[in-house]
């Protein structure tokens, strides 16, 4: 389950976000933080990335055949002008669209570096990194590709975020309840012809800006007091439309917690990100995606990597301890 979407969490998740912020984005000043060898500059456990979407031997998952988590506004800083970035051919885009049918597809054990507090260290060895859509542009893309990295968007999809450049697009009436975080409203995902294109918009911005894949959050509001009157039915068509929307531009699409729907929704996402799985036993239920040949990019904050490492490692899944504020601070299995 979603951190950011856990009503009964929401608050305590929220206070240590914002603590979080206070330390230095690269996690170094934390007194918790593992011995430097964990350190992000000193790359733990990562190893060169080869083709990314093919495990290396030390990434590969122990049984082969067997996360939104945004910050919080402070955390994240003032976003880019989306005058440059939030269509494919607008000034200042260096990147062409993919080609049709060329969309990555990343296999089981890829290890994978998420970030999105702070500037993007990329010094990290790891073939895949998801950053923040918004608050990176086509250079940092273009930089992490030259070190023959893919690169995951990250998009919320599912709510409203007050701080976001193209927040004014979304209307009064598609904003429900608060998520629990600062600035942020549940979409009414019912809604499909008003947000389509507005989802197609931040699609095309991480397109133009060279993204291999998307990932959207908060997409499970028929779960969440939403505001609106939704059943999964609801859930099912708008996921369905945003992987719709990725597959036509050429990107990837991650399938973001909503355990309950993996069965009905597997064979439209490219891969999973999940949030605390272990922590809610809840991980075999993700297992599915490995089982059909899909990355699981997995992460848990409230537990040691040596409790939750071992299973994870059998499931094939890309596992690391992160701290909840996404900075580059990481403890992979």
């Amino acid at each position: 389950m979603n951190r950011r979407t856990r009503p009964l969490l929401a608050a305590v998740a929220l206070t240590t976000a914002l603590l979080a912020t206070s330390c230095s984005s690269s996690g170094s000043g934390d007194d918790n933080s593992p011995s430097a060898e964990d350190s992000p500059s000193n790359s733990p456990v990562a190893t060169a990335p080869g083709t990314p979407g093919t495990p290396s031997a030390t990434d590969a998952p122990s049984t082969p055949a067997t996360p939104g988590t945004p910050t919080t506004p402070a955390a994240t800083g003032t976003p880019s002008a989306p005058a440059t970035s939030s269509a494919p051919g607008t000034p200042g885009s260096t990147t062409a669209p993919p080609p049709s049918g060329a969309r990555w597809q990343p296999t089981p054990g890829l290890a994978w570096q998420w970030q999105l507090g702070g500037g993007v260290d990329q010094s990290v060895d790891v073939p895949v990194y998801d950053i923040d859509g918004f608050e990176n542009d086509a250079s940092v893309v273009a930089a992490l590709h030259a070190k023959g990295r893919k690169v995951i968007c990250y998009i919320n999809a599912g709510s409203w975020e007050n701080f976001r450049p193209d927040s004014a697009a979304f209307a009064k009436a598609l904003q429900g309840s608060d998520t629990g975080w600062k600035g942020e409203k549940w979409f009414d995902v019912r809604k499909i012809d008003q947000l389509k294109p507005l989802m197609a918009a931040r699609f095309d911005m991480c397109r133009s800006k060279g993204f291999d894949a998307i990932e959207p959050d908060t997409i499970e509001a028929y779960n969440q007091n939403s505001g609106f009157p939704l059943t999964g039915d609801d859930q099912i068509k708008y996921n369905r439309m945003l992987a719709e929307l990725a597959h036509e531009r050429g990107l990837a699409i991650g399938l973001k917690n909503d355990l309950d729907q993996i069965p009905a929704l597997i064979n439209d996402f490219d891969f999973a990100v999940n949030e605390e799985c272990s922590q809610y036993d809840e991980c075999d239920r993700v297992a599915p995606f490995v089982k059909a040949g899909k990355a699981v990019f997995h992460v848990e904050y409230k537990l040691d990597a040596d409790q939750f490492c071992g299973k994870t490692k059998s499931l094939g899944f890309s596992s690391m301890q992160k701290k909840l504020d996404l900075n580059a601070w990481r403890k992979p299995c």
